[in-house]
């Protein structure tokens, strides 16, 4: 009686109220979780709005406004560089997104045993995380400058060749993508090792027993008892491929969108235009189908893979 007096003082209710006990702790939730909503709310879903309604407007960046409908679509619609930029983001996403999976799983397979080493090593993984994107930037565009850099002159000397890591368009695009996995996989590897803590060690030994090798463990019992942590991961790395800090952090220090526009990302093109061209409205408009694009892939994932939950059936 005391216990349940303590749970309504505590999530601000009146004893009187008549509430059941699961609405009692529904309306504590929504109470916790006020403040995080009204920050998204503020700061992402307002300005979000504002910018899908500036899309129909030509917006000069002076205080200039003027209707124009769905000009600014139809402008979209002819833009070669927009669907130049589309392209390459989609590029950049379908080597992003399986290679973070793929490391961040390999890495926290590895680390997976808590030991001092293995601490350690965890550590040095994860370690890039905590360095600015511009550093990290800076640092790899040193290491890989053309004849000076470190990187192609190491190439150089095992007798590889001369490339042009950041100059030549049919690698730019991959040293990114290289230097988004290196920065990146520290986090998704923790994100993995979540969820392989979470897997009883009891169904492991239960394989060992009837004769399961390691491979076979990993497909029958890791895998699919990963399921809720993949899919989690699929749709954060995919966001973050499409409009995470990185993708234009590193194009606007390494690249700038070059050579010839292989690396112009949607996300760097939607700033030139509002940015450097103050074509603001242009700019919304960008922004909403790039929305649109990542919602729809969103959907699509949470229909195929049902929220990554498992069949009980």
């Amino acid at each position: 009686m005391a216990r349940t007096a303590s749970n309504r003082v505590a999530a601000g209710i009146p004893a009187a109220a008549g509430l059941t006990s699961r609405q009692r702790e529904a309306i504590a939730g929504y109470f916790f979780v006020l403040p995080d909503a009204l920050g998204l709310l503020v700061f992402i879903g307002i300005p979000m709005i504002l910018a899908l309604a500036m899309a129909f407007f030509d917006v000069d960046g002076f205080g200039g406004y003027r209707f124009v409908g769905i000009r600014n679509y139809q402008r979209l619609a002819a833009d070669p560089l927009f669907w130049k930029s589309f392209r390459v983001t989609a590029t950049y996403v379908l080597w992003l997104v399986p290679a973070l999976y793929v490391s961040g799983l390999g890495l926290a397979l590895l680390v997976k045993r808590t030991n001092a080493f293995n601490g350690l090593m965890r550590s040095l993984f994860f370690m890039p995380q905590m360095v600015s994107l511009v550093v990290v930037a800076l640092v790899w565009q040193v290491l890989a400058v053309d004849k000076i850099g470190v990187i192609p002159r190491l190439v150089s000397a095992l007798g590889l060749g001369s490339f042009s890591f950041l100059g030549d368009p049919q690698l730019a695009l991959f040293a990114v993508i290289f230097v988004s996995v290196w920065f990146l996989m520290g986090f998704y590897m923790l994100i993995f090792l979540g969820g392989l803590q979470d897997i009883p060690s009891e169904y492991y030994e239960a394989a060992r027993i009837d004769g399961a090798g390691p491979l076979q463990s990993f497909w029958y019992i890791t895998l699919p008892l990963l399921r809720p942590t993949s899919f989690f991961v699929l749709i954060v790395s995919m966001v973050a491929a499409v409009a995470g800090a990185q993708t234009f952090d590193l194009v606007y220090v390494m690249t700038r969108g070059g050579p010839a526009n292989s690396t112009m990302m949607t996300i760097y093109y939607i700033y030139q235009q509002a940015f450097q061209y103050n074509a603001f409205g242009y700019a919304g408009a960008l922004a909403s189908i790039l929305v649109l694009a990542l919602m729809g892939i969103t959907i699509v994932l949470f229909v195929f893979t049902r929220g990554g939950r498992f069949n009980y059936e």
